[in-house]
């Protein structure tokens, strides 16, 4: 049953990865990059990983959420959110991808029989205890200067009003 759940998310990854790539409506590709990065959620949970489960939803597909609803209310015509191909370098990019999912096959195929001989664990506990005592310090130094970037990306984008 792992095997199945493994390699149907893993499809649904990858058929929507290139669906991102290949559609001309921006929303349709949004929308898409979602849906990969859910299934990629699903890999996580399926992996036993749950403290990234939740943080590959609670980040990424919600910010493609955002993402959406910002490209809907920033392209006022329907014109702009449909943009043509441009790129006319595919065949390299073909040969370099192949290049690269060669190497890739190569490099993990020693791997190919190592099975995990131990079940998942969880681990949303361990890193909580560690987040709250021993990196509190520097957990709560990085939302400051999260902070301090947002107030910064707010002060920099005001248009200011002539008078």
């Amino acid at each position: 049953m792992e095997h199945i759940v493994f390699y149907s998310l893993s499809s649904v990854a990858l058929i929507s990865a290139l669906g991102v790539v290949l559609m001309r409506n921006v929303l349709h590709c949004a929308l898409m990059l979602g849906l990969s990065l859910m299934a990629v959620a699903g890999l996580f949970g399926s992996l036993g990983a749950d403290f990234l489960f939740a943080g590959q939803i609670v980040v990424y597909v919600t910010g493609v959420a955002v993402l959406v609803l910002f490209v809907v209310m920033l392209a006022g015509r329907e014109s702009e959110l449909n943009s043509p191909q441009t790129n006319d370098k595919w065949p390299l990019a073909l040969v370099i991808g192949a290049i690269t999912f060669g190497g890739f096959w190569r490099f993990f195929g020693a791997y190919a029989d190592t099975y995990a001989t131990t079940d998942a664990e969880p681990t949303t506990r361990g890193i909580g205890i560690l987040l709250l005592s021993d990196y509190a310090l520097p957990f709560e130094l990085i939302s400051l200067i999260l902070i301090a970037a947002l107030i910064g990306a707010i002060h920099f984008s005001r248009v200011e009003e002539s008078q």
